[in-house]
This record gives structure tokens, C-alpha cells and sequence, in this order.
């Protein structure tokens, strides 16, 4: 079966796309355009491996002058361009050199295609059919090198300039043999970098390249799917009959397990001087932007000196006084959870096991304090027997389970001062800030609760998020919740500065429904328990659609205040195909739109974005 790429055609009225307007108004219906079936194939892959963090700036505008005359990805050695195939080669993993012609290949796509065909079609799962999934804005895109973007609006503000807005998502690299969920997308990251002030005159440069992971790398030069879909392909018979053909693939040298399995399509992360790509079940990617081209490279996965071992949450929290950086990772077996912490140069310091943590749970976000860990146990489990015996997916929810938080020194060397607090009804899957009151007697967190949590992994437009304060009084064990607002609120961002300490203000996606973000709203949390708090909302308008908004603080012309700064995100106009990088006021009561930029392509629906300073982007290593 040749792997067809999806295209996205938006409807004739994009022929002579018009501004949009990006109003205040709710969103009204408007018919989504329907997506394209499969109409190119593509081209021979052609030959890359991981760049090397000893990669100097010069290399990188030689990758740069190439990549002005192609779409595809230039092939490199330690960040140069390959002149022939007689320069030697880092791969991947032997599956690599196997051709796709290869017997055992053969023999595994065979084996998959009467899975996929007879045992568990798409057709029988509508929510992981990948006709419904990969429609509209979700259809994935090919990459796309560094391109100017005009200026249409506003101007861009000072603290932004010199910097680069980066988002990631899923983007499949192959149109799904199988049944697809919206997170088993490969991992892309497109990046605008905003002029500089000495670059008077210039435009942003929009760039979209994939997280070049061992995944990645394996199906490229397949030339076809070959690890398997984890949200959506194990489940019931079937998905043992897949592991059956993964447990294949390993034993005839078509991929290496142990080189990684992830994604990296969740969020970024910029620590030690270096830009990470994270997705939870895989190490972290380091990737570089550079800051006078804005070209996007991966560097390669990162063991940190051969501690950090199986994965790593892509919700890390920075300190943003002490520089450090606090972290977990969590998976089906003993201990289900284990915490640990880098210091500011990035050494990664010892795991602390947590076995107190009984049963595997999803567990995506945590937070911190000045002087705790917070961790949330959740209803949605880990449930690998259902799969053999029920027939089901090995992740799913299971309502008799009673959610829990879990506290425990933020320095902690073991889990013995770990305590949990039964939170009846308490699901999040995104924490916006926590920090502690009444001289540390008490803890208070911030978070969207996700009230329809059956739905968080397969009905994700069903699910509705509402923001609550909880107060945790570590002496008398009392636990106490205050909504915030009845909105569908998720995709939380406030001022990094004042992440673990007391904060006043939070900024929200509008679902509408998730995982689409029909607009923005700021909650003011001094309000609990005077009704609902949000004291600010900006609509995109019909038919328009972002992602999580951003915040950035503004250190040129604030004032010191929280939110003196801007929101940013990417918005997408479903009328005429139209793609924008848009510049909030978090000041204003209206979130004012201050400046956008026109993009030159299409950025599909994502999951978290970062934005990079001109001097981050200055000081990264090579």
C-alpha cells in the first residue's frame, strides 16, 4: 500500500481570501470545508540524520541556503550537507537501511493490511476513523522552509522583536494504514521569528519542519508506517494482533524500541540554554531555531548524560527564580510514577520513586510551589488486561476510582513525606499555577476540571472543562473548591514570572467544542467566590480557530504589572483557508488585537506553544 499524503482544499471562496475579522462576536455555524481525499504521493524520501549539538552557526546557514530551493528535508552529517552518499551516515537503527521491498517488511505491511481490513477497521471506530479525524484544519501539511510573512496589522511590540513564537503538534508524515487518533500524529514545529530591532524593515519568517525523531526517521525511509499507533491501535484483539507485528518488526531488525517510540508533538520546553520538543513517552528532542534565518533543526534525543531514562512529562515546570527545572515521568509498570529535577545547567539530579501510586494513570500535568510537588491522580488508567480480557483500550476511565492529589516536598530525596488528599470528582489534565498561603500551612491550586472525563480521549468535542481554586490545609487535611467560571475553559497560560507564587490573573482556550479554541478569556482568581471571574474575553469570529494562546511579558515598556504583556497564538480562518500569527493586549478588557501577520501557509490545529526571547535564541548551544 503506498503511502498517500492528505491535502487540505479549502473552499472557492479561498480563490480571493478576504481579511478576517477577528471580533468579539460568538462564533456562529459555519460548515467546515470538507477535506480533500489523498491526492499526491510522495516523492522518494530523501536521506537525513539527526544535526549534532556541536553544530556551529555557519553550518546551520549552509543547511539554510539549501533549503531555499526545496521543500524536502537536506540530507546532513554533523549539520553539513551531505556532497555524496560516501560521507559517512549516522542512522537511526538498522531498520533504516531495510528496504520497504524487504521480505520481512513485506510480510509484517501484509499482516497489518488484514488487521486493518478484517479485523479492526477504522470504519467500525468513527472516532479514530482517520476520515473523520485528519478533516478540516487537522489535515496534516508538508513542511515548510524559512518564508517571509507580511506585517498586516498593528505593529509588532517591542519586547516581542528578535524572538520566535513556536507551537507543536501532530502531523502525520503518512497517511494512517489504521484507525488514527488526533495524538499519534507526528511531531512538527512551526516557528515564526519576529524581526529584531536592528532588522528594521524585514518581515517575521515563518518556518514548519518535523521533530525529527527515531519514529520519524524509521517511516521516512520505510516510506510507510511502521511503528505502531498507541492511542488508537490497541485495543481489544486487534491491538494484540499489532503487537504481535511490532514484536516482529524488533526481531527482524525493522526498528529498535530502545532508540525511542515518541512522538515529541506535545509542547517545548527551553532550559540550560538549549530548546527541547517533548511528547511524555519518549526522551526529550533537542531542536534549535536559528535566530538570524529562523530555519528549525533537530539536534537529537537527549539521555542527559545517561540518567534520564524511558520519557519525560511534557509539562516540565521552570522555576523562574531558581532556574531550575522539575519533571516526571510516569508508565505501566512499578514505580508508576517517579519524580525528578535538573538545575539550572541541566544536570539532571536523582529519581524519586513514587510507589505510593497504586494503579497506572494518565497523569499529563503536575505543579509546583515554592517548597511542594503537586501531583494529580486522576480517573483515566492504565488497564493493559482490559485489552486481552474485556476487549478494550488499554487506557480508558474508570468512574469508581476517587481522585486524589498528591503532595510532597519539592527537594524530596524519597517519597516518605508524600501525602494524598481525596478530591471526589477532581479530573484535570492541565494545571494553571499553584503556590502557598497562611505562612505554608495551606496549598492552593489552579486547574480545569474536566467534568466529562470518559470523553478526554476519544470524544474530545463532548468534553467541557471548568476552572477551579483548591485549597489544600496541610494540618487539618480539609480540602476545599471554589469555581472560577462555567466556561469551557482549558489550555491555561499565565505570566511565567509567577509560576509556584501567588498570582492573580490566568488566560484560557474557549473550547468550542475542544480540542478547537474559538477564543480567549482572562480570569481574575482575587474574584473566588464572587461568581465568575472572567473579567476579559476576545472571539475570533465565524469560522476562526486557534490554538493555546501564549503569554509574553512585556519587560520594554511595562510596568512591572502581571499582566503588562501580550498573548499570541495562531489562528485559522475554516471560510477561507486564511492563517494568521495574532498579537493580543492581555491588558485590555477586550484582549485588544494589537498586531498579525499573514502567514504563507496553513498551521494546522496543535497542542502548546513557547515563545523563545531574542536572547534565548542568541544563547543556545550548538
Amino acid at each position: 500500500m503506498k503511502s498517500m499524503r492528505l491535502s487540505y482544499i479549502p473552499p472557492a471562496a479561498s480563490a480571493a481570501p478576504q481579511s478576517p475579522s477577528y471580533g468579539r462576536k460568538k462564533n456562529a455555524s459555519a460548515a467546515p470545508p470538507s477535506a480533500a481525499a489523498s491526492t499526491t504521493v510522495l516523492t522518494s524520501p530523501p536521506v537525513t540524520t539527526t544535526r549534532t549539538p556541536k553544530q556551529t552557526e555557519q553550518e546551520d546557514e549552509q543547511l539554510v541556503a539549501k533549503t531555499k530551493t526545496t521543500r524536502t528535508v537536506i540530507a546532513t552529517t554533523n549539520g553539513r550537507a551531505a556532497p555524496s552518499q560516501s560521507r559517512p551516515r549516522r542512522r537511526p537503527a538498522p531498520a533504516a537501511a531495510a528496504s520497504a521491498a524487504s521480505l520481512p517488511m513485506t510480510f509484517c505491511n501484509a499482516l497489518e493490511e488484514v488487521i486493518n481490513t478484517f479485523i479492526d477497521p477504522p470504519a467500525l471506530r468513527p472516532a479514530v476513523d482517520p476520515r473523520n479525524v485528519l478533516t478540516s484544519n487537522f489535515v496534516p501539511v508538508d513542511e515548510l522552509p524559512p518564508t517571509p510573512c507580511p506585517v498586516v496589522r498593528g505593529a509588532i511590540p517591542r519586547c516581542l522583536a528578535g524572538g520566535a513564537y513556536i507551537r507543536n503538534g501532530p502531523n502525520p508524515q503518512h497517511l494512517p494504514r489504521g484507525p488514527h487518533h488526533l495524538f499519534d500524529g507526528d511531531g512538527m514545529l512551526h516557528s515564526l521569528l519576529l524581526p529584531s530591532p536592528a532588522s528594521s524593515g524585514d518581515d517575521p519568517v515563518l518556518c514548519s519542519r518535523y521533530v525529527q525523531t527515531y519514529k520519524y526517521l524509521v517511516e521516512r525511509d520505510a516510506g510507510a508506517p511502521v511503528l505502531p499507533n498507541v492511542f488508537s491501535g490497541f485495543h481489544g484483539v486487534a491491538g494484540m494482533a499489532r503487537g504481535a507485528v511490532v514484536a516482529a518488526r524488533v526481531l527482524t531488525g525493522q526498528m529498535n524500541p530502545l532508540e525511542g517510540v515518541g512522538l515529541a508533538n506535545t509542547s517545548l520546553a527551553y532550559f540550560a540554554g538549549r530548546l527541547y520538543a517533548l511528547g511524555e513517552s519518549d526522551l526529550p528532542y533537542a531542536v534549535r531555531v536559528h535566530p538570524d534565518t529562523g530555519e528549525v533543526t533537530t539536534h537529537g534525543r537527549c539521555d542527559f548524560g545517561g540518567r534520564l531514562v524511558m520519557g519525560m512529562t511534557a509539562h516540565p515546570k521552570k522555576d523562574p527564580v531558581t532556574g531550575e527545572l522539575f519533571a516526571f515521568r510516569y508508565g505501566p509498570v512499578p514505580p508508576f510514577v517517579t519524580y525528578f529535577r535538573f538545575d539550572p545547567a541541566g544536570n539532571k539530579g536523582a529519581d524519586v520513586p513514587i510507589f505510593s501510586v497504586q494503579q497506572p494513570s494518565f497523569l499529563h500535568d503536575f505543579a509546583i510551589t515554592e517548597r511542594y510537588a503537586i501531583f494529580p491522580e486522576i480517573q483515566i488508567v492504565m488497564k493493559p488486561m482490559d485489552m486481552v480480557v474485556g476487549g478494550g483500550s488499554p487506557v480508558g476511565s474508570d468512574p469508581g476510582k476517587v481522585p486524589r492529589l498528591g503532595v510532597i516536598p519539592r527537594y524530596a530525596t524519597d517519597e516518605s513525606e508524600m501525602r494524598w488528599f481525596k478530591v471526589p470528582g477532581f479530573n484535570i489534565m492541565h494545571s494553571v499555577n499553584a503556590w502557598e498561603e497562611a505562612g505554608g500551612e495551606e496549598l492552593v491550586l489552579v486547574a480545569p476540571n474536566v467534568l466529562s472525563i470518559e470523553h478526554a480521549l476519544e470524544h474530545m468535542e463532548l468534553v467541557h472543562s471548568c476552572v477551579e481554586k483548591v485549597r489544600i490545609n496541610l494540618r487539618t487535611g480539609v480540602v476545599t473548591r471554589t469555581p472560577l467560571a462555567a466556561g469551557n475553559f482549558d489550555f491555561p497560560v499565565i505570566n511565567p514570572a509567577f509560576l509556584g507564587r501567588r498570582n492573580r490573573y490566568g488566560y484560557f482556550g474557549v473550547g468550542d467544542p475542544a480540542p478547537k479554541i474559538g477564543g480567549v478569556a482572562k480570569l481574575d482568581f482575587d474574584r473566588a467566590g464572587e461568581g465568575d471571574c472572567t473579567v476579559a474575553q476576545r472571539d475570533f469570529g465565524p469560522g476562526c480557530f486557534a490554538g493555546e494562546p501564549f503569554f509574553v511579558a512585556d519587560d520594554v515598556e511595562g510596568n512591572g504589572n502581571e499582566d503588562d504583556g501580550y498573548l499570541v497564538c495562531y489562528v485559522h480562518d475554516e471560510a477561507t483557508g486564511e492563517n494568521r500569527f495574532v498579537v493580543m493586549d492581555a491588558r485590555s478588557p477586550d484582549l485588544e488585537i494589537v498586531a498579525e501577520v499573514q502567514l504563507p501557509g496553513r498551521v494546522p490545529y496543535g497542542f502548546h506553544g513557547l515563545f523563545v526571547t531574542q536572547a534565548e535564541l542568541q544563547s543556545q548551544h550548538q
